[in-house]
């Protein structure tokens, strides 16, 4: 039987092609499977860098079943390289099903780390204090998700979330809704030709986003604690 393969989990950039580490690609080169989220759009990256690998998808609605296959790579010897869409996997990404299913099987799982949106965003958020509450996205339905906030915006810490460009002024509008008073930090299309980060009490941040045409792109929201509103 053949010695078991490596899993290499590797960050790639959340929007900017060139926010890739020298690492990252050198796994990129030297494994033999890459296993990915949408092959179309790991492709663009792949291309960029001139990296030629098989592909293979495994993304939330086929994780459970998918994993299978990669195990079956890995027991074979062979070494394999999984990706997000952007960003570092298993973060609010599929990838944790794969690892936990690696490491149980006596896999080496093996980090390879770079950009991601929470991070990038809390680099330039300012002040938030020393605990950051990371939720990742919250339910789409309204009551769930406001139950949630005010249960999460009752701490004294930050809090982390994703979120749709469909979705975002309702939960501008929730937090509004719960304390207009409390500083968020907004990040949109963070590392990319119309990056912006907008920083204010809730109830102006809202006004930003009711003011345009239409919100567009991906958003980080960052929810400072009370404690903090008043060094904004």
């Amino acid at each position: 039987m053949n010695a078991l393969g490596a899993l290499y989990i590797v960050a790639t950039p959340i929007g900017n092609l060139r926010d890739i580490t020298l690492r990252a690609l050198d796994v990129l080169r030297e494994v033999d499977v890459v296993v990915c989220e949408d092959t179309r759009h790991t492709l663009k990256l792949l291309n960029h860098y001139e990296v030629r690998k098989h592909l293979i998808s495994l993304h939330a609605r086929n994780e459970k079943e998918g994993f299978q296959k990669v195990l079956g790579i890995l027991q074979d010897g062979k070494s394999v390289a999984y990706v997000s869409d952007a960003g570092t996997p298993s973060i609010s990404d599929p990838g944790s099903i794969l690892v936990s299913e690696a490491r149980n099987r006596g896999v080496r799982v093996v980090p390879i780390p770079g950009a991601s949106a929470c991070t990038t965003l809390l680099s330039v958020a300012g002040r938030f204090g020393k605990t950051v509450i990371f939720e990742g996205f919250l339910s789409p339905k309204e009551g769930k998700r406001r139950k949630r906030l005010l249960e999460l915006m009752s701490t004294d810490y930050a809090i982390m979330v994703y979120e749709s460009p469909h979705r975002l002024i309702r939960l501008l509008a929730d937090i509004k809704s719960i304390d207009e008073e409390r500083c968020v930090v907004v990040g949109k299309e963070l590392t990319k030709a119309y990056e912006r980060v907008i920083r204010g009490l809730s109830r102006e941040v809202l006004e930003v986003f009711l003011q345009l045409k239409a919100v567009k792109g991906e958003y980080v929201v960052l929810i400072l604690p009370q404690l903090l509103n008043s060094s904004m």
